[in-house]
């Protein structure tokens, strides 16, 4: 491989030297994406986009279920809610299976934050992505849906 991996290895070290271009390049995409999400709204950092999200997905679920889900600690995910709560963003409410247990679920503020934020970061990323052909976007999103097809135990 050569240009931006500044390597000149040949045969067998070129998927090596990749996977270290691969693993420098997502570092990157990971900081820029941190960066971002404080641009696209002053109180919702990544990891609160990112329960956000999951809550729209699943519907509302517990704080343990969120914990689970991203591999989190329970006390860093109550962290993050407790801020969201205040932030008026998400509430909680009765499970109705089991009305001993409280379920998280977005806010109408918190619906409306979160539509506002993935809107601008959609345009974020089409801007980015504006000059790239079609096949070359199919071909990124194809690769990245199996890289993130993996167990998150492997990272």
């Amino acid at each position: 491989m050569s240009g931006r991996s500044g390597t000149g290895r040949r045969g067998g070290d070129d998927a090596g030297a990749a996977v270290e271009v691969i693993q420098r390049e997502m570092t990157v995409f990971a900081r820029r994406a941190r960066a971002a999400a404080g641009r696209m709204h002053p109180e919702l950092t990544l990891v609160s986009y990112t329960l956000l999200g999951h809550l729209e997905e699943s519907g509302g679920c517990r704080a343990t279920d969120l914990a689970a889900h991203y591999a989190l600690d329970k006390s860093t995910v109550s962290r993050q809610v407790s801020a969201l709560e205040r932030a008026g963003l998400v509430e909680r409410r009765p499970d109705p299976e089991d009305l001993r247990v409280q379920v998280l679920d977005l806010t109408a503020a918190g619906r409306s934050v979160l539509a506002q934020v993935t809107e601008r970061r959609r345009a974020a990323f089409r801007e980015r992505l504006a000059d790239w052909e079609a096949e070359d976007l199919e071909r990124f999103a194809a690769y990245l849906v199996r890289y993130n097809a993996r167990p998150a135990e492997d990272d």
